[in-house]
């Protein structure tokens, strides 16, 4: 669908105008195209995770795995499990935020709870830029902001075969552009992993397994309606949007190096398949698309660790019609100590082209339960 706006004024700054623009693109599209629907879900929670490229779907056992794989709850064993993120995309303009809690109940398994938020915060709406009179008023410029929020309920427990566990999490989504668009959205997880022996271990996620949907009202006032029929663009109307099932597998190896020094080496391997149509993966069919990701990690006496990763591993296209592979490298550092983790990754963003760096925190609390007098 075509999109076209006509913007006067110079003084606006270049941000605010590719913003407005965002904005309108975003009503325009979001009620009727399926694919990369709810696509911040998949952006990923935590620094260590991101440091090894997100690969850790077989690994990944504290208060994060509600949002990895909900299967991993079972080795958060604390009474409490708090963890937190904070990180900040293009210059800051986008603002990605992680909660996690975590409870165990003993034989019964683990609870968890997450919860996410990516915003654009202030942005300029400038469809009553030109007054009635024809005339340029930028006192007439007011701001909103677009968010998407994303609450997970989670539960895991130990089966009766050794070393496997099953979990699955439940996700109610909420996405808002200001006043003039909102939605609201179901949808269920499903993980599985089995550790074998002390060195394999292994993890299987069927996000969206039931084809998460959100419900799209917009709510437009006459005056916004006139933009879009003088812009050339379709007034949007209710409807639903589908997020189709994808699967994680992922296969881990952790090998101790040396005789009781207290260093090991973790490496992990996953695979993303995605079913609604071709995306810009490695591998990609007109069905489905598949997009592996690698991580490795150097760990000492679970004190320090050093961490890496490769993912997103694309083709590009250059300004003059060339293309070429490019890929998204991760490094990151954590250090652990009596119950608190600080984890740190750095991470870039596009083509190896492209200045849009990431620093990412993350923190850790795993608590004992109180004791009773």
């Amino acid at each position: 669908m075509p999109f076209k706006i006509s913007l006067l004024g110079s003084n606006l700054s270049m941000k605010y105008f590719i913003l407005s623009l965002v904005l309108y693109q975003f009503i325009c599209l979001r009620a009727q195209a399926p694919k990369y629907s709810n696509e911040f879900l998949h952006l990923g929670v935590g620094a260590n995770a991101f440091a090894m490229g997100n690969a850790v779907v077989a690994t990944t056992n504290d208060v994060s795995s509600g949002y990895w794989n909900p299967a991993g709850l079972t080795g958060a064993t604390e009474w409490l499990q708090v963890s937190a993120m904070h990180s900040e995309y293009f210059a800051g303009i986008a603002k990605y935020d992680y909660l996690g809690i975590s409870h165990s109940i003993g034989k019964k398994g683990v609870l968890g709870f997450s919860f996410l938020r990516f915003g654009v915060d202030d942005i300029p709406n400038t469809t009553q830029l030109i007054d009635n009179d024809g005339r340029i008023n930028y006192d007439n410029i007011t701001t909103f902001t677009a968010g998407d929020y994303a609450f997970m309920g989670s539960y895991a427990k130990s089966m009766a075969i050794p070393g496997m566990s099953l979990g699955g999490t439940v996700k109610v989504i909420h996405r808002r552009v200001g006043d003039f668009a909102k939605s609201w959205g179901f949808g269920l997880d499903i993980g599985l992993k089995y550790q074998l022996h002390s060195h394999w271990r292994f993890g299987i996620v069927a996000r969206d397994a039931s084809s998460t949907f959100n419900a799209w009202i917009f709510n437009l006032s006459q005056d916004m309606q006139q933009v879009f029929i003088s812009t050339g663009n379709e007034i949007p109307t209710n409807g639903l949007e589908l997020s189709l099932p994808r699967f994680i597998t992922g296969v881990a190896y952790t090998h101790a190096i040396g005789k009781d020094k207290g260093f090991n080496i973790l490496t992990e391997f996953d695979i993303d398949a995605t079913t609604d149509g071709m995306r810009n993966t490695l591998l990609k069919s007109n069905t489905f698309s598949l997009d592996p990701h690698l991580g490795v990690q150097l760990s000492f006496k679970e004190i320090v660790h050093v961490r890496g990763g490769v993912s997103s591993i694309q083709q590009f296209q250059a300004i003059d019609g060339t293309k070429e592979w490019g890929l998204q490298p991760n490094l990151g550092l954590g250090i652990g100590i009596k119950g608190f983790n600080l984890d740190y990754a750095f991470t870039r963003l596009g083509a190896a082209e492209a200045g849009y760096y990431t620093h990412i925190f993350s923190l850790k609390f795993k608590l004992s339960q109180p004791n009773k007098k």
